[in-house]
């Protein structure tokens, strides 16, 4: 994970934990502070999905480029391996 990605995530793990202690300590009845946990906890699991399918695009675009890079250097190899071929045949 890069410098930015530790810094997004320790960002939302703060956020989240800021949201419940805030909701904890808040004059209010059970059930709203547990409505409100709740609605803190589908926003940070939210939050954490979209960063995942983030992640996996990164991923994918990073197979993408390897994928791409050895095809080329196996196709320069196959032709370097066709000319020695011809020369001494």
């Amino acid at each position: 994970m890069n410098d930015s990605g530790k810094i997004v995530t320790a960002l939302l793990a703060g956020l989240a934990v800021g949201a419940v202690l805030g909701v904890l300590f808040a004059p209010e009845k059970g059930a709203e502070t547990r409505d409100k946990i709740n609605e803190s906890l589908a926003d940070l699991g939210e939050a954490l999905k979209e960063r995942a399918e983030e992640q996996l695009d990164q991923l994918n675009d990073f197979r993408e480029k390897i994928v791409s890079v050895v095809k080329t250097k196996l196709s320069k190899t196959d032709v370097i391996l066709e000319d020695e071929i011809e020369e001494h045949a």
